[in-house]
C-alpha cells in the first residue's frame, strides 16, 4: 500500500509541473544568488553578494546577462562584459543558451516566480536566486 501512495504522490507532482512559457515573464530584472546546491547535495548559502545578475530578455527570446555591482545610492556599476543569451523551450523545459567570445553553455530554468529563480547547469549545480532589492541610503 505504501508503494502505491508514493507512486500516486509522484504522479500528482509530475502533473503539476510548470509550463515553460509561464517562466519566461519572470526572468527579466536583477537577481542575487541566495543558495547554491552542488551535484553531491552539499549547499552553500550566500548571506552577502557584492554583485547581482541582471537579465534582459526581449520579445524575440534573446537578450543578455550581466554582472552588476549595486551602490548604496541606488545606482549600479558594471563592466562592458555580458553574456548573450537565447531562450528555447525543449522537451517541456525552458533552456537558456549563453554565448561569449570564450565559451557557450546551457542552463535550464527549473522554476521562476516574481520572487525566486531556480536554475541548473550541465554540471547539475543548482542556483537559487532571489529578486534583488536595492538598499537606498538617504542623505
Amino acid at each position: 500500500m505504501k508503494k502505491y501512495t508514493v507512486l500516486i504522490f509522484g504522479l500528482i507532482l509530475l502533473s503539476c509541473s510548470n509550463d515553460p512559457n509561464a517562466l519566461i515573464e519572470h526572468l527579466d530584472g536583477y537577481w542575487e544568488i541566495d543558495e547554491v546546491t552542488m551535484a553531491d547535495g552539499s549547499k552553500r548559502d550566500y548571506t552577502y553578494n557584492d554583485t547581482v545578475d541582471y537579465f534582459s530578455i526581449s520579445d524575440s527570446l534573446t537578450g543578455f546577462r550581466k554582472k552588476m555591482k549595486p551602490s548604496f545610492d541606488g545606482t549600479y556599476s558594471t563592466s562592458d562584459d555580458s553574456e548573450s543569451l537565447n531562450l528555447k523551450i525543449e522537451n517541456d523545459s525552458l533552456n537558456i543558451y549563453y554565448t561569449t567570445p570564450f565559451a557557450n553553455w546551457k542552463e535550464t530554468v527549473l522554476d521562476a516566480t516574481e520572487e525566486k529563480l531556480l536554475i541548473i547547469n550541465d554540471q547539475k549545480i543548482k542556483y537559487l536566486y532571489k529578486r534583488f532589492e536595492p538598499i537606498n541610503v538617504e542623505k
